[in-house]
């Protein structure tokens, strides 16, 4: 409700931590409601003080992160934000915690206790604000897992790219569509997904086990034909420099931000349009903020498809609703649908 304050729950287990991260929300305009030392004390106090958001470190005694997710969300539903120290084991720790339940992660500068947590206050307490927004109850039900058809049933346009772009909440939708994509569709598939360096690698390690494409994360420089996918790595926006026989490659590059963020989605997106000639489709999925709005207008304006998330499944709808308000979003569709409506799109005219 607009004016109302935010009610959040810090868990870490470093008492300097907790009071970094409490005056940051608080001058934030989120209430600081409790604080808890240790996964068990956070389950007990949100089972106490029902606050609209939890931030959860991942390492902590008694209950870890993961194992506090768990409780809460089978419990007291509450929207979670993981604040993961930057290291290969939290990166695999803080994804099993959005298997779990958790809407997404924030990455603390400097470790475990940071002494440079103030230099991102701003993009905590725009996390946290978004994070407390998502309703959690749904974000515990069971997740439909539909049949893609096979090719026996369609046959499906040559040679297919698809980008797709999201943030807050992208992780599980990302894979729940590469997951269902059939691998006889052929797509060139380019992921840009809001996240640190260190975690992407992760990412597409874990999209690649659950989907029948080849995914990896992206290196400058990389070509990739039909039935493989790149990640944008964090830190590095991922443009298309070359297309030629069914074949496209990136590179990789560190200019500044784009609609305050890098990797971005717009730069990956508005790269395609101007370079490849084959069909075209993308898809913006959960997130905060505007990026990807400008690259569907660019993909639609060559004759591409475009498929935006819908309000209700998404986590965050900012950029789903971002890139509807352009006008040029052909469908807007729930997360169970938009593998098929990708296929949809796809399928070859048969004379």
């Amino acid at each position: 409700m607009a004016g109302v304050r935010p009610r959040a729950v810090v868990a870490d287990d470093s008492h300097f931590m907790r009071s970094v991260i409490s005056d940051i929300l608080e001058d934030g305009g989120i209430d600081v409601v409790g604080q808890a030392k240790n996964g068990r004390d956070a389950v007990e106090t949100v089972a106490d003080l029902s606050p609209d958001v939890v931030t959860m470190d991942v390492e902590m005694p008694e209950m870890n992160g993961i194992e506090a997710v768990d409780r809460i969300m089978s419990e007291n539903p509450t929207p979670v934000l993981m604040l993961s120290a930057h290291t290969d084991e939290n990166a695999d720790v803080t994804f099993e915690a959005l298997d779990k339940g958790a809407v997404d992660f924030f990455t603390k500068p400097g470790g475990e206790v940071s002494m440079e947590m103030s230099r991102l206050e701003d993009q905590l307490v725009e996390m946290v604000t978004s994070v407390a927004e998502v309703d959690a109850t749904a974000a515990t039900g069971s997740e439909k897992q539909t049949s893609a058809p096979t090719s026996s049933t369609r046959t499906y346009v040559e040679n297919p790219t698809l980008l797709i772009g999201s943030s807050t909440g992208g992780p599980k939708m990302v894979e729940r569509v590469l997951s269902e994509l059939p691998l006889e569709a052929d797509f060139r598939v380019l992921i840009v997904q809001h996240m640190p360096d260190g975690f992407t690698e992760r990412f597409a390690k874990r999209i690649d086990s659950r989907s029948d494409y080849d995914v990896r994360e992206a290196s400058h420089g990389d070509r990739i034909g039909g039935g493989e996918a790149l990640v944008a790595p964090g830190g590095k926006h991922m443009i298309v420099s070359n297309y030629r026989s069914g074949r496209l490659r990136v590179k990789l590059t560190e200019d500044p931000p784009v609609n305050s963020v890098r990797p971005a989605v717009d730069m990956t997106m508005n790269s395609a349009a101007e370079v490849i000639t084959d069909p075209l489709f993308g898809v913006i999925l959960t997130g905060m903020g505007e990026d990807g709005a400008a690259g569907i207008k660019a993909i639609k304006a060559v004759g591409g498809r475009t498929i935006a998330q819908d309000e209700e499944t998404s986590a965050v709808f900012g950029m789903p609703k971002r890139a509807i308000e352009t006008g040029y979003v052909d469908d807007v569709l729930p997360i169970d649908d938009i593998p098929n409506g990708i296929l949809n799109t796809a399928k070859a005219e048969v004379n």
